[in-house]
Parts: structure tokens; C-alpha cells; sequence
């Protein structure tokens, strides 16, 4: 699980100072730690008006009605989660089967649209598997690309159990990045529900000693260690 923490760190390389919107405890410790290392402009929030260092102490004020200024002008990189995502970044939060009469009533698209058409947008999926990584989702939540999209569309990656993925490939077709220490590509390509652009990826990298030491001080319970 930590080399899947620093793979969300990963994520917010290069953002600089700009609003992270971490879902899940994975990400926001990935969030977290890439505030304390390589990202020490990122802006950290507590979901509501507080911004937080990377140890939770306060540091500023954003209210909810000023998250939709930050929103409108790119200036924010949120990850969410993903019931089906297709090779192209459309993802569905939304129901599975037909939306008049699905077989499972989901969250709704929620934020889903909003975010990917404003600003960048990454994924975390905690279970690869072709369940999730569909050939066409069963509603568009979040937008993909071939949708439009906004002058800040922009899905970077999908941190999985398995492997990073990006949309490289021709026609922004999803990518193999990395695969996690002790995964083969043609794992994460049997438990994918769509042909993936694979180009000899290296092994995602693991925490270095000193991240490590990092982790078992943002988050004391070890859960990152699992």
C-alpha cells in the first residue's frame, strides 16, 4: 500500500501552488506527503474552510463559495474514485445499467462533471479489475476525453492496486505508466476490460527511507503499511 501512497504523491508533482482535493484515505495521505516533500506550495484542505498544512495545523481560510473561483479557473487538482472508467477517461460514479432503470443505484455524478471539465482530474482505484476498467461506462459522470471539454480538461492519471495509467497512447487511449513492485503488464492487461497501450513501462517507484519515515508520522496507525 505505500508504493500506491507515493504513486498519488506522484500525482501532484509539478502542480505547485495549487488546490489538491484528495478523496480517500490513500490519496490524501499521498496528498499529504507530497506537500511534505516535493509539492511544499500545495494547498491542503479539511473539505470545508480551513487550509491545512501537511501535519493538519491550520495555514489559511478558503470558504466553500470561493472552492467554485479556484474550480472555474483550473486552479485545482481533486482525485476521485471511479465505479468504471473506460480507455478514454470517461468515468461513471453514477449506476450501473441503463440510468432510466439501472441495477444499482450509485452516488449520482456528483462533482464528477464540473471537475474534469474545469481542472485536472486523476483517479485512485483500490481493485483493478474489468469490472471497473469497462469498454464504455453505463453514464458519463466524469468527462473523458473525444467529449469537449473545457480550456483546464485535463485527466492526468489512474493510481490502481496494480499499476499507473495515463492517457498517452494515440487518441489519448489509456497508457501502462508503471507497474507496482511484484505485478506483470500482462496482469494488469488480463484484468482490464479494454486493450491498454503498453510500451515496456518500468516498475512503479517504492518509498524511499525517508518517506518511510514520513508516513509514520502523518498517519501513526500504519494503514499505509497494510
Amino acid at each position: 500500500m505505500a508504493v500506491c501512497v507515493v504513486a498519488c504523491a506522484e500525482l501532484f508533482r509539478g502542480d505547485g501552488e495549487i488546490l489538491a482535493s484528495p478523496m480517500g484515505s490513500v490519496p490524501s495521505l499521498g496528498a499529504r506527503l507530497a506537500r511534505a516533500t516535493f509539492e511544499p506550495d500545495l494547498l491542503l484542505s479539511d473539505g470545508e474552510a480551513t487550509l491545512l498544512t501537511g501535519d493538519g495545523t491550520p495555514e489559511g481560510w478558503l470558504p466553500y463559495r470561493a472552492v467554485f473561483d479556484v474550480v472555474a479557473h483550473g486552479r485545482r487538482h481533486v482525485v476521485m474514485g471511479a465505479n468504471q472508467i473506460d480507455r478514454y477517461g470517461n468515468q461513471n460514479i453514477s449506476c450501473i445499467g441503463p440510468h432510466a432503470t439501472p441495477k444499482r443505484q450509485l452516488l449520482g455524478v456528483r462533482g464528477a462533471p464540473g471537475n474534469t471539465v474545469n481542472h485536472r482530474t486523476s483517479y485512485w482505484v483500490p481493485k483493478h479489475s474489468p469490472r471497473v476498467f469497462v469498454p464504455a461506462v453505463d453514464m458519463v459522470a466524469g468527462v473523458g476525453y473525444h467529449r469537449g471539454g473545457g480550456p483546464f480538461h485535463d485527466v492526468h492519471r489512474v493510481v490502481t492496486d496494480l499499476c499507473v495509467l495515463d492517457f498517452g497512447g494515440p487518441s489519448h487511449a489509456m497508457r501502462v505508466v508503471s507497474v507496482h513492485p511484484g505485478v506483470t503488464v500482462d496482469e494488469v492487461v488480463e484484468r482490464t476490460g479494454f486493450p491498454l497501450v503498453v510500451d515496456d513501462p518500468p516498475e512503479t517507484r517504492a518509498p524511499t527511507d525517508d518517506e518511510l519515515a514520513l508516513l509514520s508520522t502523518l498517519d501513526p496507525t500504519g494503514g499505509w503499511n497494510a
